[in-house]
């Protein structure tokens, strides 16, 4: 087993006027470390599409998790699902992307447009096997993974994008590359390069997208510990067997409120620094302490943080927000959505009794709270965590 893990993110808009997406992508991690991303494209856009693309990414991601071959998942999709009265086919196209322990990649294409494979910076052109199962032509291509592969994936609305309205015949496959290769070594995360070449398409369509737009990118990393400390431990005498095992994990290290980066301060023998500097009305200034990455405030600036995840991983609207910022919540989101692949959280159960009132003007969930929310929201970007009270 190599030290590589896949940062998986993807994005759709719909078709102008539709309440359901007519595309659906769906991740499943096999019993034998493999990863399965199916990304469906259903005929037409609406409710039928969003039925026919659900159902085909479900069934394909589930079989081939438990190691059932394509031959079979293409033979249960045709004999599961309708045949559509007008075109006479029986289910969506699709992209199959199968991960083998991070080592190889297996690609199998039907119908949509070809996934880009970029490689040291550059488009890659992998070789292609075509088959023939039931009656349709599916590609099937097998790479090695290197470190900073990446693989996108999409529906045909990308580059259909701007057809009549930006180009004559849509976004071409040399221009979405030529996009791609811009923004491959500035070192966003895979959801944020989904989101910026989803929100591309919808600007060439005029803000008025003539079909489902779905990109799904999959980016080959190392594996990047980080630490995360939150609030004093209940029993003071605790506090130097906390600080010891905080400051012993390998990766960077993050420390989280006022009480706990003054405890960090005293352990390490360093002065806290501590900062005016507003970048932000709604989140209080960062510190500095010799040994640690980043100081921040703890409860406002944590909340702040999980409002941020839970929309990276809905329509991820704010990612500009945290993107280009400096104030702690932008900062620690960049560390934990973008650099952290293992984040160990240590987190004291003290509880500060400013956090009590019901008079504050701010809905403050107690620590417990935002840790486990917090948790489960960086489990969903497929990341491993490992939470440790004291």
């Amino acid at each position: 087993m190599n030290n590589l893990c896949a940062d998986i993110g993807y994005k759709s808009i719909n078709h102008y006027g539709e309440e359901l997406c007519g595309d659906h992508v769906d991740i499943v991690d096999g019993n034998d470390g493999s990863t399965v991303i199916v990304l469906a494209d259903g005929l037409g856009s609406g409710v039928k599409a969003s039925i026919l693309s659900t159902l085909t990414s479900k069934i394909i991601s589930t079989m081939m998790a438990e190691g059932i071959s394509i031959e079979e998942c293409v033979a249960t999709i045709a004999a599961t699902l309708p045949v559509c009265s007008l075109r006479g086919v029986a289910y969506s196209t699709f992209t199959i992307i199968h991960l083998l322990n991070n080592e190889a990649a297996e690609i199998i294409q039907y119908d949509n447009p070809h996934v880009i494979v970029i490689r040291d910076e550059k488009n890659y052109d992998y070789p292609k096997t075509e088959m023939n199962i039931g009656g349709k032509k599916i590609y099937k291509s097998t790479i090695k993974l290197r470190e900073n592969d990446m693989f996108v994936a999409m529906s045909d609305g990308c580059p259909h994008a701007g057809i009549g309205i930006a180009y004559n015949f849509g976004w071409k496959r040399e221009e979405i590359i030529d996009f791609i290769e811009v923004l491959a070594p500035v070192g966003y995360t895979a959801k944020t390069l989904s989101t910026m070449l989803v929100d591309e398409c919808n600007k060439l369509y005029g803000n008025r997208p003539g079909d489902d737009a779905t990109a799904c990118i999959v980016k080959i990393r190392k594996r990047e510990p980080m630490n995360m400390l939150f609030g004093p431990p209940s029993n003071r005498s605790d506090c130097d067997r906390m600080m010891s095992l905080f400051f012993s994990k390998e990766g960077k290290h993050i420390i989280c409120g006022g009480t706990t980066s003054s405890i960090a301060a005293k352990y390490l023998g360093k002065p806290l620094k501590a900062s005016l500097n507003f970048e932000r009305f709604d989140v209080p200034p960062i510190a500095e302490l010799e040994g640690v990455d980043l100081v921040t405030e703890g409860v406002i600036t944590v909340n702040k943080v999980l409002e941020y995840a839970k929309d990276y991983l809905d329509k991820n609207e704010l990612y500009e927000q945290w993107n280009f910022k400096r104030d702690g919540a932008s900062l620690i989101s960049r560390l934990l959505f973008e650099e952290a692949t293992d984040i160990n959280f240590f987190v004291g159960r003290a509880i500060n009794p400013a956090h009590q009132n019901p008079d504050l003007p701010i809905n403050f969930s107690i620590k417990m709270n935002l840790v486990e929310e917090l948790s489960a929201c960086l489990r969903q970007m497929g990341k491993r965590i490992k939470v440790s009270y004291f």
